[in-house]
């Protein structure tokens, strides 16, 4: 793995776009992500390793089965029935589509508000540590209880209600990223600002800014020289949300200096920090912003320790306000409609200031995954309406034997669901938005414990609660993993909890409860046999895969 300049690692996998960790003395957050730049998933035509892959054959036989077995239906149907399909079913989620999609529309429109939000945010008329967020997360609420309000009001079917409450769940996801990772930034923006103030200051007692930066330069000139001539990345140790060290590197080549404004500011100031802080405020933005950066990063060289520190610490802050992919968005210029709306459209509920992107839009390869989807959806209709809906558990039946009926039938849907969302329709809108990183999902189907399972079969929802739930517990309240998991897994629950009561009109709690469930089944499968026996692992997380469906169906329907 070599790392670049622009804070880039390139990698076997592709090149690793990795946001600077830290934590300073008063930002909120600690926060690290890394993405990779086009990734594929696995099951995409156009993958090459999965192309070479000596499973492939399984993949086009398991279509071909389904293909095979949904025409025996149709026949079997045709001979007993003289119709192929009742397509009662269709009738029942196809009512109310106007009202349904209107609905849906401004459910959707309603979330550009956050844009004026953060606007408001970037401009510092609202302090989000606490005022914006207690703000964002009443608005939230908000959303989520007319959402609700409005699918019992209506009387929808189960469809219906699902899918405008786990719609309206995806959209909350993402407001909440926009709007507290923007929030985030003002609290670092406002601590470099105050950082640089302070360097300014210290610059003072050993002959100001010119000199500092002279001595400064002599002093990098004599490391390099000492290096070969290769410039050595200053970088900072910070602690991560599990206790480990991580590196912040700054590039000593961010861009050139912009020397003549920040010395006559230097020399404007009076000496303290609020006068400083002033005239940087009164600055102008944009490639000045990066200017500072190129004559601090000197200053990073300097001999005398609380100089260096302090430059270090800004040039660390100052790294969260820039994006590490190519264009360098800095904050808050990318607090603009049409940036919110591209977000809307990128398949990801995590805001990032840019994401690596793809060169053009291939018609043919969304053409390909809207055929793909249409017939995995005929696929899914089929088994719905001739092998679950007809098999719904009732009290008087048995319940071993529904468990049994509809084992095979959930599992068949559950995989042609995962199918169109993950395969299909994320892999379409990534190309629509020229979205490069394709990891919806990893290899699931392999894993050997729960927790591998819900690290890997959602990547979108795991990657947000891990950022604004997990680690932004443990950050904001020193939480320890434990603790910082159940919640996460709590959480969790109850937005799955809350989507069943909505579907059946029950409160039962059986899925909250199985959910946390997992968390000491979580605990049992990190024991060393289990750990050292794969086969193991695979199988009993298969057999809860096959139970859990029906399961909960008998459960929910029938109890």
């Amino acid at each position: 793995m070599t790392h670049s300049e622009d804070a880039r690692f390139a990698t076997t996998e592709g090149t690793i776009y990795v946001s600077k960790p830290f934590r300073s003395r008063t930002t909120k957050k600690l926060r690290a992500m890394i993405t990779f730049e086009a990734r594929k998933t696995h099951f995409d035509t156009t993958n090459e390793a999965s192309g070479t892959n000596e499973f492939r054959g399984f993949f086009t036989l398991f279509w071909m089965s389904l293909f095979l077995f949904t025409v025996q239906t149709y026949v079997s149907s045709l001979e007993a029935n003289g119709y192929a399909l009742s397509f009662a079913f269709a009738t029942m989620f196809s009512r109310h589509a106007v009202t349904l999609a209107l609905s849906d529309a401004l459910l959707v429109t309603t979330t550009v508000l956050c844009v004026p939000f953060a606007k408001a945010i970037s401009r510092g008329w609202i302090n989000y540590y606490w005022t914006g967020a207690i703000l964002q997360h009443v608005f939230q609420a908000c959303v989520l209880l007319v959402t609700v309000t409005w699918t019992f009001q209506r009387q929808w079917p189960w469809v219906q209600s699902g899918f405008l409450t786990l719609h309206a769940l995806v959209m909350i996801m993402k407001v909440h990223s926009y709007v507290s990772i923007n929030g985030y930034l003002q609290s670092v923006s406002r601590r470099s600002k105050d950082v640089l103030a302070e360097l300014k200051c210290a610059t003072a007692s050993v002959g100001g800014w010119e000199q500092a930066s002279r001595d400064a330069t002599l002093k990098k000139a004599e490391i390099e020289a000492q290096t070969d001539g290769v410039p050595t990345p200053m970088d900072t140790s910070t602690p991560n949300t599990d206790g480990m060290l991580l590196k912040s590197f700054t590039d000593p080549q961010t861009a050139s200096a912009l020397r003549q404004r920040l010395v006559a500011v230097s020399r404007g100031s009076d000496g303290s920090a609020e006068t400083a802080r002033k005239a940087l405020n009164e600055g102008e933005h944009g490639c000045e912003e990066v200017e500072e950066v190129s004559v601090v990063n000197v200053l990073a060289f300097h001999p005398n320790e609380l100089v260096s520190g302090l430059a270090k610490e800004f040039l660390d802050l100052d790294s969260e306000l820039v994006s590490t992919g190519p264009e360098h968005v800095r904050w808050p210029q990318n607090v603009t409609l049409r940036n919110f709306v591209v977000y809307q459209l990128i398949p990801t509920l995590v805001y990032e200031l840019e994401y690596p992107r793809t060169d053009r839009i291939r018609p043919l390869y969304i053409f390909e995954k809207t055929v793909a989807f249409m017939g995995s959806f005929v696929l899914l209709y089929t088994v719905t309406e001739r092998f679950i809906i007809p098999l719904t558990p009732t009290p008087d039946q048995s319940f071993f034997r529904s468990l049994l009926d509809l084992a095979l039938p959930f599992m068949i849907a559950f995989l042609l669901l995962f199918y169109i969302i993950f395969e299909c329709i994320c892999n379409a809108f990534a190309e629509i938005s020229y979205f490069a990183d394709r990891l919806f999902y990893e290899d699931w189907w392999n894993s050997t414990s729960w927790d591998e399972f819900s690290r890997k079969w959602n990547k979108p929802v795991h990657t947000f609660l891990l950022r604004h739930v997990y680690a932004s517990t443990r950050a904001s309240y020193g939480l320890s993993r434990t603790t910082a998991m159940f919640i996460t897994f709590a959480l969790s629950a109850m937005a799955h909890e809350l989507v069943m009561a909505i579907v059946t009109k029950k409160i039962r709690m059986y899925l909250f409860l199985m959910q946390l469930i997992q968390i000491p089944l979580i605990l049992v499968c990190r024991a060393p046999v289990i750990q050292r026996n794969k086969l193991m692992g695979n199988v009993v997380f298969w057999v809860g895969l096959y139970a859990g469906f029906p399961l909960l169906c008998v459960a929910y329907v029938a109890y």
